[in-house]
């Protein structure tokens, strides 16, 4: 742009010279010879026929003249100094006159009137008007396209909601850090999954045995009144235990109540005593088993207790959906059947938590819902939640027909819980699934 700059700035200079130098005189003599000429070039400008330079526009020469005009009693002449436009010649149609005037010929004017000039057709109006027009209405559809992209970038900003704006002030909710501390979640929650088919490695113990054990401990951690993240926490070492330990079926019950002694030790802050745990059992086991149990279960496991299960993403993620009561109650009692399903082992804990939001706001409201802050926290889109929601249509399905492991469903259906087990399961994704097929 610079070299450009220079070069334009030297012609300039270069031709001022000129005029002060030796073509000073001939361009003042030039001048001066034109006067001559004058009136023989508005002769011939007479029969040229040329468009004005500004569409309906009237030359200064011709505004001077309308004085005398108007005193010799003519054809009075509106100045017109602005486009036609839709809105001017509406104005101009309010006045019943339409006046036209020519550059070159600012004695003479036409008057149409507006009636008239409504019923001429397209190929009488003069092409200029024609083309001011066409340029309007194209002005007019790219703005209408530029105001419908805005609208929809707008959109696209609203619907990704601050969820943490409201924790600002709260030192507790470590606003700051909670973006880095669920991204660390998302990363190490492999190593709280197990295979999925671990139960091959058992000998004595199958997959039923697994859902019953789980569905009674629903009920025990319900009659203490633990916190919602031990039962998740104990279903988690339970799990990863079995993953690596074979034990026999007389045994699997003091498995799963030494579990919940020590998720209880890592989450509550009162913990149930071991006479407690024993009696619930119905004294199966002694004080001394359940000790050994605990040291073989923490040497095992390499008393590695912090893994992020499906709770810790199931509050993350409810904040995400903006939930009410309602919502929160159905997502954690669709998530606790999962809990007792063996086969949902293979969805790995944020991806249960998420499908469970999921489902249960799809159970609500009828039909999929799955917002933008939803999918931007969760980092799953809906397509990615389909397979493992419709699961959880089946469970809800299945746990209101009546089956045996009602453990869930009975500790659902109480007013403490809002009796989200009466909710009417979102069938409708998996009919989809079905007409898609």
């Amino acid at each position: 742009m610079g070299s450009d700059e220079n070069f334009s700035g030297v012609i300039r200079h270069s031709n001022t010279q000129g005029l002060m130098r030796g073509g000073g005189g001939k361009l003042t003599g030039g001048i001066g010879n034109n006067n001559n000429n004058r009136r023989a070039l508005s002769t011939i400008n007479k029969n040229i026929i040329v468009a004005p330079p500004y569409p309906c526009a009237v030359h200064k020469r011709a505004i001077l003249k309308e004085k005398n005009a108007a005193a010799a009693n003519k054809c009075p002449v509106i100045p017109i100094h602005r486009p036609v436009t839709r809105k001017f010649a509406a104005q101009l149609a309010g006045k019943q006159q339409q006046v036209v005037s020519s550059a070159n010929s600012s004695e003479d004017c036409v008057i149409i009137d507006a009636d008239e000039y409504k019923n001429v057709d397209d190929h009488d109006v003069p092409m200029f008007v024609q083309h001011t027009e066409a340029m309007l209405e194209e002005i007019d559809r790219m703005d209408a396209e530029i105001e419908m992209e805005d609208v929809n970038e707008e959109e696209l900003e609203e619907a990704i909601v601050d969820i943490d704006i409201s924790d600002k002030k709260n030192p507790l909710a470590v606003t700051e850090y909670i973006d880095d501390i669920y991204a660390y979640y998302k990363k190490t929650e492999s190593s709280s999954c197990v295979p999925t088919n671990y139960m091959s490695q058992q000998f004595d113990i199958n997959e039923r045995m697994r859902g019953i054990l789980i569905d009674w401990l629903i009920e025990v951690h319900y009659k203490f009144e633990l916190m919602d993240e031990t039962l998740y926490l104990t279903v988690n070492l339970i799990d990863r235990f079995l993953a690596v330990q074979s034990v026999v079926r007389k045994k699997l019950q003091l498995v799963g109540v030494t579990a919940m002694l020590l998720a209880c030790k890592y989450e509550e802050v009162s913990v149930p005593v071991v006479e407690d745990l024993i009696l619930i059992s119905d004294k199966a086991y002694s004080r001394q088993e359940v000790l050994d149990m605990e040291k073989l279960m923490v040497n095992t496991l390499q008393f590695n207790m912090s893994v992020p299960t499906p709770y810790v993403f199931m509050r993350r993620f409810l904040k995400a959906a903006e939930s009410d009561k309602t919502l929160e109650l159905l997502s954690y009692f669709i998530i606790e059947l999962c809990l007792v399903e063996y086969e949902m082992l293979r969805f790995p804990p944020s991806l249960l938590a998420a499908a469970a939001i999921f489902t249960a706001q799809s159970t609500l409201s009828g039909s999929k819902v799955w917002s933008k802050t939803s999918e931007r926290h969760t980092n799953y889109n809906q397509d990615q939640l389909l397979e493992c929601a419709r699961l959880m249509v089946s469970f809800h399905q299945k746990a209101g027909s009546g089956g045996k492991l009602n453990g869930v469903q009975k500790k659902y259906a109480t007013s403490k819980y809002g009796y989200a087990s009466k909710a009417k399961p979102a069938v409708f994704l998996i009919d989809d699934e079905l007409l898609t097929n």
